[in-house]
């Protein structure tokens, strides 16, 4: 059956279609991943930008590395739901921002088209970002907080229903876009705050797989040529649910994140081809990433 966000696939390798069974909590099928990005590359490009005029962000360059290479490996847009294997028919992306005055949090939640450049990505963020800042102003989420939280003795009863509905059957689309917790790809920014990242686990609830953290940049000696050179290097840590990919598949995916990364500016053209998902095109021949 499929569901409001998303295409069941059914694979003929009999495998891959047993593993959700075999790991069936997402804290089970977890692995984890440490990256290293050259920080200064990224700040140079961010700089060489703003020069010009352009508010841009090391964020939009990590979403917008992220985003192309979803663009070429579709099992990143890929979730499990009650042992069984989906591809997203949407791409979102999640992450926490600061309302004004820095005290208090809310989670955005932005759509994406996969040809999108870095110039409409940085446009989106600083948006929502701009708009979310306002106390006056409330997102989905917030809003679908307030609603939840006015029958305080009946939170466990609403989100126990919601999640049996959301595991067995499917829950209604505007349901889940006020839901960070059902997205492609979940974010946080701990430099932000003057931490080092962390393994953020991806949760039970909802559908993420990928949940990334990064960290405030460290001075490492790396290997340049033949000698070496300290250069500032923004850590990152990756937790994925293998449920939805192979290692071999995973470890492909962010050699290309780290070429973007290396190269920004191959980002500020749109990708020739998109990749769908080869085992959802034969069935649903209309099937699309908005």
């Amino acid at each position: 059956m499929n569901r409001a966000d998303g295409y069941r696939i059914e694979s003929s390798d009999l495998i891959y279609e047993a593993i959700p069974h075999i790991m069936d909590r997402r804290y089970d099928a977890s692995n984890y991943m440490d990256l290293e990005i050259d920080a200064e590359t990224i700040q140079h490009y961010v700089n060489s930008w703003r020069k010009k005029g352009v508010a841009m962000s090391h964020m939009a360059v990590i979403l917008a590395a992220y985003i192309r290479t979803a663009a070429k490996y579709p099992y990143l847009n890929r979730f499990v739901m009650n042992k069984k294997i989906y591809a997203r028919n949407h791409f979102c992306i999640s992450f926490v921002t600061l309302k004004a005055g820095e005290m208090e949090e809310t989670v955005v939640k932005l759509y994406f088209n996969l040809d999108e450049d870095i110039f409409e990505i940085n446009q989106k963020i600083n948006d929502a970002i701009e708009f979310n800042r306002k106390e006056e102003n409330k997102n989905s989420t917030d809003k679908l907080l307030r609603v939840i939280f006015r029958i305080p003795l009946l939170v466990r009863t609403i989100v126990n229903v919601v999640k049996l509905v959301d595991k067995y059957l499917t829950l209604p689309f505007p349901l889940i876009h006020a839901i960070p917790f059902h997205t492609s790809f979940f974010i946080t920014n701990l430099a932000s705050i003057r931490l080092n990242p962390i393994y953020h686990h991806i949760y039970e609830f909802g559908t993420t797989g990928i949940f990334l953290s990064m960290g405030q940049t460290q001075k490492k000696v790396v290997k340049n040529g033949d000698g070496f050179e300290e250069r500032k290097i923004m850590p990152m840590k990756v937790v994925t649910d293998e449920r939805i990919a192979s290692g071999n598949y995973y470890g492909k995916c962010f050699r290309e994140f780290k070429k973007y990364m290396a190269h920004p500016e191959l980002l500020e053209v749109k990708p020739e081809t998109i990749n769908r998902d080869p085992d959802i095109i034969a069935k649903n021949p209309k099937f699309f990433v908005k």
